[in-house]
């Protein structure tokens, strides 16, 4: 355990950040599997719930959870995964 008053206050901070980064890193996967779950079963809501994975994947990495580069292979294996359940229901 840290001594240091300014060595507290940071563990005490890490520790917040880690519990909301790791908030935001389970609604990721948790809006993804929608999206494709969705898709797959090829229901109306489907744009929307891909709609709302990109827009979450887009705040992650505007917010530093994820780095840029990382939200975008996220959204571009998204892409492909929607576009192949597509083409394979019709």
């Amino acid at each position: 355990m840290a001594n240091i008053k300014s060595q507290i206050k940071r563990n005490r901070q890490n520790e917040k950040r880690r519990l909301r980064n790791k908030a935001v890193r389970s609604e990721l996967r948790t809006r993804t599997k929608t999206a494709i779950a969705a898709t797959a079963e090829g229901s109306e809501g489907a744009v929307e719930a891909l709609r709302l994975a990109m827009k979450r994947i887009d705040k992650a990495a505007s917010h530093g959870v994820i780095h840029k580069n990382q939200a975008a292979n996220r959204k571009s294996r998204l892409m492909r995964q929607i576009a192949a359940l597509s083409s394979e229901a019709e």
